[in-house]
Order: C-alpha cells, then structure tokens, then sequence
C-alpha cells in the first residue's frame, strides 16, 4: 500500500507542479541556474566515461575476434550498436542518477528541513512549479548531452581499435557504415527524453516529500537514486519492446 500510495503522490506533484505557474521572469533565471548546474556541470564526467566505454567495447570486440573468418568490421559495427542503443542513453542515465539525482534530491530536501519550502507557500508562491518545473525544462536539452555521448563512445573507440592496431581506419569506417538503421538513433532520444523526465522527476519527489533532519536528507538522496535507476530500467525495457519488437 506504501508503493501505491507514493506512485499516488508522485502524480499528484506532477499536476502541482504545472498549477498556479511562477512569474515568467523568475522562472527564466531558474531555468538558466538548472541548465548550468543540471546538463553544462554533468559535460565533463559524461565527456570521460563515454570515451572510456566506446574504449572498451571496442577493444572487448577485438580480442574476441578469434575466428579469421569474421570480418573485422564487426568492430565498429558491435561498437556502434552498443554506444547508441544502450550504453550512451541508459548507461550515462543510471550514472546521472547518481550525479543529477542526488543533487536534486538534496538540495530540495535541504530546503525542506529548514522550512524553505513553508516559506514559499506562505509567499503565496507555488513551490512545486518554483522548485520542479525549471528542473524539468533544464532536463529537456538532457538529449544534446546523450548526442555528445554517442559521438564521444564511438570516437573513443575509433581510438582504441584503430591506434590499438586491431583494425585499419578504412575499415572500421566501413563497419560503422554497415547495415545503419536511421530509426535506432529516433529510439535512442525517445528514450533519452523520457530518462530526462524521470531523472527531474523522481528524485525531486524524494527530496519534495522527505521527512527528518539532515541525517534524512542523506537517506533521501540514497533512497532516490534506486528507485530513479529502477524506473529508468523499467522504461527503458518498455520502450525497446514497444518500438523494437
């Protein structure tokens, strides 16, 4: 009943939130604030681990490639498959969870525990449109930093296959050519758009609705980033079977 009664409350902030909207020059300042903090503070750790992952798929690939019989264009092609459809939007999601998701979870239940929240309601002003939905607007321009993340993965490991003397640039070229499928990469930023709602969403919900002190707050942003990882789980498999399959 816990469950059922939070999934409740959690879409009973989502129609708060878009109810009695904040004057539009106070939400333009908080929208710029969360697009600095949200999407250009993530670039860098993003930007590293995708060159690192496209890395290793690539050289995971190559050292597999036993029989002489397979083309060594399997290279680029397993890379590219692996970066677009899953490791660049739901792997760097679940990392996000943890990066973007705890902030927004604790910086919410801060605010929170020393009565900010009371504070804006008492103002007059709707704090869930003030405090969610520059957050949710910030996160819609969370696909650009998936794109880097694509081309960041397959540029990693253009280096590891070609500089690592596994394949000729030509080839793996051609492999990254081969058998392309326009329609994965609409796949791919559908998802990614819904990753970006539930990455604004879930743990502002937490951070929203905790109760405690500072000790609370901590469990909070732990509490967050599951439940945000197993959400962006499950519709990451919902969404690949209803466009995949």
């Amino acid at each position: 009943m816990n469950y059922l009664h939070s999934i409740g409350e959690y879409f009973l902030m989502l129609k708060g939130t878009f109810n009695r909207m904040t004057k539009g020059s106070v939400l333009r300042g908080l929208i710029l604030k969360e697009l600095d903090d949200l999407i250009i503070g993530s670039m860098g750790i993003v930007a590293f681990l995708s060159f690192f992952i496209g890395a290793v798929v690539a050289l995971q690939t190559a050292l597999n490639l036993n029989n002489p019989l397979i083309p060594k264009t399997l290279i680029a092609y397993a890379a590219r498959q692996s970066i677009i459809l899953e490791f660049a939007p739901t792997f760097i999601s679940i990392i996000m969870a943890g990066k973007v998701g705890s902030y927004i979870t604790s910086s919410i239940g801060s605010m929170n525990v020393t009565e900010q929240i009371d504070a804006l309601e008492v103002m007059g002003i709707n704090s869930l449109n003030y405090l969610i939905f520059p957050k949710i607007i910030a996160m819609l321009f969370y696909p650009f930093v998936i794109a880097i993340a694509m081309f960041l993965g397959v540029f990693g490991a253009y280096a590891a296959a070609v500089f690592g003397g596994f394949v000729p640039p030509d080839l793996f070229v051609q492999g990254l050519q081969e058998d392309f499928i326009p329609f994965h990469l609409v796949y791919a930023f559908i998802k990614t758009f819904l990753f970006a709602f539930i990455l604004a969403t879930v743990p502002a919900y937490h951070g929203y609705y905790m109760k405690g002190g500072a000790l609370e707050v901590g469990e909070a942003s732990t509490t967050s980033f599951v439940w945000t990882s197993v959400v962006i789980i499950i519709t990451n498999y919902a969404v690949t079977q209803l466009l995949l399959s």
